[in-house]
């Protein structure tokens, strides 16, 4: 039995380079309650799910309160109890909502930060096969080195939560064609609006 909602499918949201934090040409996913989680074992859940889809050095805590980004590789964050609101982007990206059930998908060099949480919030973090994680502050020299090593972060093997024909798949299609039901953040802008 899938853990996976039926017809799951993300929010794309593409975020661009604000001078500070490089963000990416490819879209930052948000599935918003599509995890069936098991009461009893929420974070087993999602962990499971993860590594069933080819992601990896799973990890469970909470977001960092301060901005950062991976230079150096994609991650996923699968909310296993509470809530978090996480400003995603950067200092002009977008700020969401994150409950249990949800999940993002940050491509390499999407900015994010939390807000605010709950008390019993927990994340499960994970990455696809390859690459090492590096915790990334938001510095010109480091945008900068960002800039070199974010386009050479291969594509991940799967959708962490639909698998190999997962909308990941899809919509980080090589081509860099932006896909159809997705927005875009500019780095000065403080609201958008979802193109359909």
């Amino acid at each position: 039995m899938s853990v996976v909602r039926d017809n799951a499918e993300p929010l794309a949201i593409v975020f661009e380079d604000d001078g500070l934090v490089p963000n990416n040409i490819l879209p930052f996913l948000v599935y918003q309650a599509a995890v069936k989680l098991d009461s009893r074992q929420p974070e087993e859940t999602i962990e499971r799910l993860f590594e069933a889809n080819g992601w990896g050095d799973t990890w469970r805590n909470g977001v960092f309160d301060y901005l950062h980004y991976h230079a150096t590789v994609h991650e996923v964050l699968g909310v296993a109890r509470g809530s978090a609101r996480v400003r995603f982007g950067g200092d002009h990206g977008q700020e969401l909502e994150i409950k249990a059930g949800d999940v993002a998908i940050l491509p390499a060099g999407t900015g994010h930060q939390r807000i605010k949480a709950s008390e019993d919030f927990c994340v499960i973090g994970a990455y696809p096969p390859g690459a090492k994680m590096e915790v990334t502050r938001a510095t010109p020299e480091n945008h900068a080195r960002a800039l070199k090593t974010i386009p050479n972060v291969a594509l991940p093997p799967a959708d962490p939560v639909t698998g190999k024909d997962g909308a990941l798949m899809r919509l980080w299609r090589p081509s860099g064609a932006r896909p159809t039901n997705s927005a875009v953040v500019p780095a000065k802008a403080g609201t958008h609006s979802h193109e359909r």
